[in-house]
């Protein structure tokens, strides 16, 4: 998505952003969030907001105001949001600014105990019965093997893109970035999880190892496990299929090398 600064926007988006945060002392344009049209710290004279935006006519619009509903549902390991707005054509994000780094998966990170105390936490969410927000079933039923889709059903509110840049790290770990919220059986998130670690260099046992320190992940059923990991293998296939960089290869080799764990070797 094309990058915009925030003295891009409309003044009337501008003024609404003011109102919003107060008098603006300056506005830095965030290197990450490329999924945003605007993604700024906005400095005023109560502290920092985070602001990101997109064009309300743009296809993702409808996927930032869904990370706006469920946000006043998610537990302290996720960023505040302060206010949404939609103004001048685009609709408007004001967040607590989180001060930290983005998180290291590799073997041996420090980071690794704080990401899982987080992921923890937020197992313990609900997702919220009011708020459309696709299934798990619903998300990987045309990838997951005939007749298993109904393995990933559950309440739990999932994360569902646990990589690296989506974990800010400083006491304690943060999850941000909300594009793909979902509602299914908790032990998901941990299996996306696994997808990372591998990613950042982790053997299989080592990041199931990782996995194992979360009841969910524990106890889930191996038939659930094979079918979703089947699954995930069958989108990531797809995904380097259709866009064929070198990460979104490697994370085809990673899915696909799990889904052979999850039948041979992983056992509940």
């Amino acid at each position: 998505m094309l990058r915009r600064h925030f003295h891009d926007l409309p003044t009337a988006a501008r003024q609404a952003i003011a109102d919003k945060a107060g008098t603006i002392l300056a506005a830095r344009t965030a290197d990450a969030g490329l999924n945003s049209g605007i993604a700024a710290f906005i400095d005023a004279p109560d502290g920092q907001v985070f602001v990101k935006g997109i064009p309300t006519d743009h296809p993702q619009a409808s996927a930032q105001r869904r990370e706006a509903a469920i946000a006043p549902h998610l537990p302290r390991s996720c960023p505040r949001l302060y206010w949404h707005t939609e103004v001048a054509g685009w609709d408007l994000l004001g967040y607590e600014v989180l001060q930290g780094r983005h998180a290291i998966y590799t073997p041996g990170s420090e980071d690794l105990p704080l990401i899982t105390a987080a992921l923890k936490e937020l197992q313990t969410i609900t997702a919220p019965a009011d708020i459309a927000i696709k299934s798990a079933e619903q998300r990987w039923a045309a990838y997951a093997p005939p007749g298993t889709a109904h393995l990933f059903t559950g309440t739990t509110l999932l994360h569902t893109d646990l990589a690296p840049h989506n974990m800010l790290v400083a006491q304690r770990a943060h999850i941000i970035d909300w594009a793909w919220p979902t509602r299914g059986a908790a032990w998901i998130d941990p299996a996306v999880l696994i997808l990372r670690l591998l990613e950042a260099g982790h053997s299989l046992t080592s990041a199931d190892g990782i996995a194992n320190q979360l009841p969910s992940w524990r106890n889930a059923p191996a038939p659930a496990v094979q079918a979703f990991a089947a699954a995930n293998a069958a989108t990531w296939t797809e995904i380097a299929q259709a866009d064929k960089v070198p990460w979104k290869e490697a994370m085809a080799h990673h899915a696909i090398a799990f889904h052979t764990y999850t039948r041979t070797f992983l056992t509940r």
